[in-house]
């Protein structure tokens, strides 16, 4: 999946059997083995596996600890053993279903479809040329409330991930339609998604520390699709800019710049006194 969900997944079951990573092996879900499997719509995919593996790790565990307390300078592998020859059933099959998350009824306006909530919050500099119309995000900050992380390595990869798929949504992916309605920029032949030149140059994530959240596996939280969000901060830098640059050449009051702040609309958004004369460049 990109999320590093395997990696995660790996270091629930290290956690809950309390033995060493190297020692477990994941496979690729399918449906001989979980028939029922949800999707992972909304980052949802570490806490409902996760807690679904944790399920299954408590369960062998239990079965396992009296054997350990048999043998407590024992290895895995001994009480493992033990157990086996003891004819006690060393596999399990683990669900879960966060607590409290009965499902939103759109009809009624009622009902609770998530159990919690991921914050986030940034600040992003940029720099417009009004005469380009090209942009630079110099820097971007974000602070990012991921409960207690499972693997900070991988949340603040999904952050920057998140955070510059946004910034394609914002400044560069624009819907083009013709006259009847079809749409034209259907696949990245139509447009671009972000490059490395569209990274900020200075690129600062922290995650929030000491945070609880006692409704998901080890207090964690869901992030990959949140950051996206934090984006907007790009845009509204850029339409600031551009509000200072029309200030600058005396014009004043609102203006409309409609998202996404590509080059074409930035250029429209700026004062027409910032661009260069065209006056004796047509030929006769």
């Amino acid at each position: 999946m990109g999320q590093g969900l395997y990696t995660k997944m790996i270091q629930v079951a290290s956690r809950a059997l309390q033995i060493p990573i190297d020692k477990i092996h994941i496979n690729e879900t399918s449906s001989n083995t979980v028939p029922n499997a949800i999707s992972t719509g909304g980052s949802s995919g570490t806490e409902l596996f996760g807690g679904a593996v944790l399920n299954a790790c408590e369960i062998i565990r239990e079965r396992i600890d009296p054997f350990m307390r048999q043998n407590p300078s024992g290895s895995w592998e001994d009480w493992v053993e033990s157990a086996y020859l003891d004819r006690v059933s060393l596999s399990a099959t683990g669900f879960y279903v966060p607590e409290g998350s009965e499902g939103y009824d759109f009809d009624t306006h009622t009902g609770n479809p998530y159990t919690y909530h991921t914050f986030g919050a940034a600040c992003s500099h940029v720099e417009v040329d009004c005469i380009t119309g090209n942009h630079v995000i110099l820097r971007t900050d974000i602070m990012m409330d991921v409960g207690k992380s499972l693997n900070p390595t991988i949340d603040i990869g999904q952050i920057e991930g998140a955070f510059v798929q946004g910034c394609g949504l914002v400044t560069l992916e624009e819907l083009r339609y013709t006259a009847d309605g079809f749409l034209c920029t259907r696949h990245t032949g139509n447009y671009k998604i972000p490059g490395v030149s569209d990274v900020p140059v200075e690129f600062n994530v922290a995650l929030l520390r000491n945070s609880e959240n006692p409704r998901a596996v080890y207090s964690s939280k869901a992030i990959g699709e949140p950051p996206l969000l934090l984006a907007s901060t790009v845009f509204f830098a850029i339409k600031n800019a551009i509000g200072a640059a029309r200030e600058q050449e005396g014009v004043s009051g609102s203006f409309q710049f409609d998202s996404p702040a590509t080059v074409e609309n930035i250029l429209l958004a700026c004062p027409s006194t910032l661009l260069p004369s065209t006056a004796g460049s047509r030929a006769s």
